[in-house]
């Protein structure tokens, strides 16, 4: 049933987490998908022993150090199915995720992605639920993540990821693909599972946010004309103050990376029960923080 999906899991010195993710992936229901390793130049040696040690079904490519969006383009390269997933090695698939993804592509054939529901977990715990798919807050807030089921149409008309870029290659990627005339959707499902842990990339990425997004907004200017914000605008469910203050907050992100990180850290964080046991704080919440590859915190 899921020999139509290729799922590309891209690996940097993640050895201690790479088992799981590419179980995760193995272990779906209704079978096994095709599953791509892409190792970016790892020099680990715990990562190295893992990616020997991987099931024989998996096609491993390495590749010299380069970067995520070329780890996810090498692996994109050798795509063979209608369907492609991208997850990060510490990130793990829910065991029904390409069932549940699957079902609006097949029913509206004019989709080109769909994604779930964030699950956090490790550092932070909790479920996050992030806006249903809007273009027209898509301009102003990257609000998808990266793990998502892709038409491989969309994936030959946008050509890959952008490695010109220092962070944020998803949300461009998402931008682009909206440029070409694609639109997805959000299945209401828990559909992947994200590790928190203090060494995630995007935590490192906040500090460059506005120089990337004006980046942005210079590759994707047609995007961010008045008309064209105009017909976007159609298909939103943001009122006129709603569309203000994603210009102005999302936009600028006025607040310091330190004070949101904190935050977020304070929503998240597993906390005690007076007998020692946890309890998951924001279990239920719905997240107003922006994403990167990992949302939320840059």
């Amino acid at each position: 049933m899921n020999d139509d999906v290729t799922v590309i899991v891209t690996c940097f010195d993640y050895g201690a987490y790479l088992p799981e993710s590419v179980e995760s992936a193995l272990a779906q229901e209704g079978g096994a998908p095709r599953v791509i390793v892409v190792d970016d130049g790892s020099t680990d040696a715990r990562t190295l022993a893992a990616l020997d040690r991987l099931p024989p079904q998996v096609t491993l490519v390495r590749q010299s150090n380069a970067g995520p969006a070329e780890a996810r383009n090498a692996g994109l390269r050798r795509l063979q199915t209608p369907y492609a997933l991208i997850l990060d090695a510490d990130d793990r698939l829910a065991a029904d995720a390409l069932r549940r993804l699957r079902a609006p592509l097949r029913s509206q054939p004019t989709l080109g992605f769909s994604y779930g529901i964030m699950r956090f977990f490790g550092a932070w715990e909790g479920v996050v639920r992030l806006p249903p798919y809007d273009p027209y807050r898509l301009l102003y807030r990257h609000n998808i993540g990266l793990t998502a089921l892709i038409r491989r149409g969309l994936l030959e008309d946008v050509g890959g990821f952008d490695p010109a870029l220092a962070g944020y290659e998803d949300w461009e990627f998402w931008l682009h693909a909206l440029a070409c005339g694609w639109r997805g959707t959000r299945v209401e499902a828990v559909t992947l599972l994200h590790r928190r842990h203090g060494s995630s990339r995007n935590i490192g990425a906040r500090a460059d946010y506005r120089a990337i997004y004006r980046q942005l907004r210079r590759k994707h200017a047609t995007l961010y004309r008045r008309e064209q914000r105009r017909r976007l605008r159609a298909e939103s469910d943001l009122g006129g103050l709603g569309r203000l203050a994603y210009r102005w907050w999302w936009g600028r992100r006025p607040l310091p990376a330190r004070v949101e990180l904190a935050l977020q850290s304070a929503l998240w964080r597993p906390r005690l029960r007076p007998d020692g046991s946890e309890t998951r704080s924001g279990s239920s919440a719905a997240m107003s923080a922006d994403s990167s590859s990992s949302p939320p915190s840059e």
